[in-house]
């Protein structure tokens, strides 16, 4: 199970990243740039809960911080979405099925909001203040915007797939092929088959004893 979230979730980041980086970023849209990477973080954390959501996260930042043409600090975006993870995280729902579509949109804006906030706050603290030439506000309304507008068309897609990796159909047939092969285990290791040699072996015993009673009798007639 973990190898499944992990090899489906190192797909999905680097499917992400390569889209936003050679397709979104290149769109040159006023504002922000639509973050295809966070809403894959989203929706995985929506599905695998606020750890798992904080593990994709940081992975996922990281790489992006990595990635060129990164002109930040690395570890960075890292921090933003490992918090971003995981209080997505906590918003997942018990059952893991979505009743409406509320409750993940506002996970969106409050996402994209938030990281871009947390972003700026650490840029700020580092001594970038790219944040304000471009205009802070600018930024929020954008990001949120193009986020939302994208979040339909991605977030359901990639809870539909972590959903499905997590319920693995092998698991299930491994399992009932163990519980089928329990019956034959047990004939072999004794059970059916010692019975059976019992009865055969008593059944042999029963048809000498005959014989035997059969020759002493034809030998008293003989006498």
């Amino acid at each position: 199970m973990r190898f499944n979230r992990m090899l489906l979730s190192t797909a999905l980041v680097v499917v992400a990243l390569v889209v936003q980086v050679s397709v979104l970023a290149r769109l040159h849209l006023p504002g922000a740039v639509p973050d295809l990477l966070l809403l894959t973080v989203l929706g995985l954390a929506l599905v695998y809960g606020h750890v798992g959501g904080a593990l994709v996260g940081f992975g996922a930042g990281l790489l992006a911080d990595l990635a060129p043409p990164a002109d930040h600090a690395a570890g960075r975006y890292a921090l933003v979405l490992c918090v971003i993870g995981y209080l997505a995280g906590l918003a997942k729902p018990d059952n893991g099925q979505l009743k409406s579509a509320t409750g993940p949109m506002a996970v969106v804006v409050a996402a994209a909001v938030g990281s871009t906030l947390l972003y700026a706050g650490v840029g700020a603290l580092v001594g970038d203040t790219a944040a304000r030439h471009v205009g802070l506000g600018n930024l929020l309304f954008t990001a949120a915007l193009y986020d939302l507008l994208l979040a339909p068309f991605v977030v359901p897609g990639i809870m539909a797939l972590a959903r499905r990796a997590e319920n693995d159909p092998l698991a299930d047939t491994g399992g009932s092929a163990k519980s089928a092969d329990v019956a034959p285990g047990l004939l072999s290791s004794g059970t059916g088959l010692s019975v059976g040699g019992r009865r055969g072996g008593l059944k042999a015993k029963a048809a000498k004893a005959r014989m035997a009673r059969a020759g002493r009798i034809k030998g008293v007639k003989r006498l």
